[in-house]
């Protein structure tokens, strides 16, 4: 078979003025001016993409807020260990996040910031002599709250965050466990066992842990029955608060909560499949709207804060 090259003429074109466009000069960025607001700064982001994604996000959790919704915040630790801690409990204090759901390991470097004022161990330099995870008031204190709780049929953030609020250590208004506790806004953990390192401490007890993180898991749910018209934000948990969300959703619509209307966020500086498709796709194919802000937390999340504030005015 040979081939010759083919001939464009006689092709048919036709006006770029006429044709549909993405982008418009309206869509540009503006050139920011020195001395500028946080309001001068978003505003003048291209209104593409995730920049036009980021204020669609803070819109939403501001008439969320406006309009008595719920607002509620699922993380991995890493949202902790960078730092935002002050970030998640002023707007629980201010009444714009009204639930925050934990991984196992976010109530480690809770307590250890609140309790020791450190914490994110290095690893490396530990495991080879089998010293990872090994710090004793960790270990003791986060089992021996749990086990109270339990006993009180309390789930783990409660429990834990109610020790903390009680206790005298030095840092514990960077807790936001505890701050859950003073306020009364549910704070949730949700534990795969064998994952965090107060698993490997002989305080641990399993059964004590596993029924305080059901006793979460339920009251999570109880959560997500409420959030038509709200917004749920997952920020750094890649599996377990994904797949929680999950089911909390499913056990709610079982038990008759209409919740199809309502927005979800994935915020992470990598996107995995379990985010993307149990927090931001298969819960908003009925309705609602899903978002993905990729980005750095100790970046966007400041940034996602201080939008909220301008737009909220406070």
């Amino acid at each position: 078979m040979k081939f010759k090259p083919i001939s464009t003429r006689g092709i048919k074109t036709y006006s770029i003025k006429d044709r549909k466009s993405k982008v418009s000069l309206k869509d540009l960025a503006a050139v920011p001016k020195k001395g500028g607001t946080v309001r001068d700064l978003l505003e003048g982001l291209p209104r593409i993409l995730a920049a036009r994604d980021l204020r669609a996000v803070i819109s939403a959790v501001a008439d969320a807020h406006r309009g008595g919704k719920t607002v509620a915040v699922g993380m991995g630790a890493h949202v902790i260990k960078v730092g935002l801690s002050p970030l998640v409990i002023d707007l629980m204090e201010r009444g714009v996040i009204n639930a925050v759901a934990m991984n196992g390991a976010c109530i480690v470097h809770d307590f250890e910031l609140a309790y020791a004022g450190c914490t994110s161990e290095d690893v490396d330099s530990e495991l080879g002599e089998g010293g990872f995870g090994m710090a004793e008031e960790t270990g003791r204190l986060l089992n021996k709250a749990i086990k109270a709780g339990a006993r009180k049929n309390m789930g783990i953030g409660r429990s834990v965050g109610e020790m903390i609020a009680r206790s005298r250590f030095p840092n514990k208004e960077l807790s936001i466990l505890a701050a859950g506790a003073r306020l009364g806004v549910p704070v949730t953990v949700h534990v795969a066992l064998g994952t965090d390192i107060i698993h490997i401490h002989p305080q641990m007890d399993g059964s004590a842990t596993g029924k305080g993180s059901h006793l979460d898991f339920r009251l999570l749910a109880s959560v997500v029955s409420s959030l038509e018209g709200g917004v749920f934000l997952n920020i750094g948990s890649a599996v377990v608060i994904p797949e929680v969300f999950l089911k909390a959703l499913t056990l709610a619509r079982n038990l008759g909560h209409t919740v199809r209307n309502f927005t979800t966020v994935n915020m992470d500086f990598i996107q995995h499949y379990r985010p993307t498709t149990n927090v931001v796709r298969r819960p908003t194919m009925q309705g609602g709207r899903g978002y993905v802000l990729t980005g750095h937390h100790e970046i966007m999340v400041p940034l996602l804060y201080a939008g909220i504030m301008e737009e909220l005015d406070l």
